[in-house]
């Protein structure tokens, strides 16, 4: 039993800091992207069928970073937390050891423009979860979140969401009982967008897997 433990904690460690890097080893900067990979939940499951692009990633999930002196945040919103600031590590074992984490840069944006979000994106800290998924409404979704931050400098597009199946033609059974439990009807053209999405735009460079 005792060694069954030395093990376990010893993966989670070793796990913990592949996600922990300091600055001046992983190349992060303040104003990157993470794309967080589909998780077991049947929410996370739900966004990625109906948002699969030409792309080969199933991402579900994004954030901003922050970089202050030799430690990397994450700022992003959640189901649970809403609006929230995690250590990278957090941020990363928000799921299994499967979880793909993809590091991204907006490619021509400078440092002042990257200041005024990371400023905008601190004043949202505390905000819920937009559980509707409709712009309009309160609190942010986490792609909503990361649009906002990133919307002076016209970085990401607002697109017709859509919560139909390609498989089946019909609505996804998740989105149909997400929405009939909100007790609205699906935003279906709606404009709004998802992490799928965001992370095929043109104007980020993919840097790598942080796990």
């Amino acid at each position: 039993m005792n060694r069954m433990i030395i093990v376990l904690v010893l993966v989670i460690l070793s796990f913990s800091m592949s996600c922990n890097y300091k600055p001046s080893d992983s190349g992060f900067k303040s104003g990157d992207i993470l794309f967080r990979g589909r998780l077991n939940s049947s929410l996370s499951q739900a966004i990625d069928a109906v948002t699969q692009t030409s792309q080969e990633h199933h991402y579900t999930h994004m954030g901003v970073v922050a970089v202050e002196k030799d430690t990397i945040w994450v700022l992003h919103a959640t189901p649970v937390k809403g609006v929230c600031k995690e250590l990278l590590a957090d941020f990363c074992l928000n799921g299994d050891d499967s979880t793909v984490v993809g590091h991204y840069r907006i490619k021509d944006l400078g440092d002042a423009h990257f200041e005024k979000a990371l400023s905008k994106a601190h004043k949202q800290l505390g905000q819920s979860y937009n559980f509707s998924y409709i712009m309009e409404d309160e609190g942010y979704y986490c792609s909503e979140y990361i649009y906002e931050i990133f919307a002076e400098d016209s970085v990401f597009q607002l697109e017709p969401m859509t919560f139909i199946d390609p498989q089946s033609g019909e609505f996804h059974e998740g989105w149909i009982k997400h929405y009939s439990d909100l007790g609205i009807e699906i935003p279906e053209g709606r404009p709004g967008c998802n992490p799928n999405g965001m992370a095929a735009n043109e104007r980020l460079e993919f840097l790598g897997r942080v796990n």
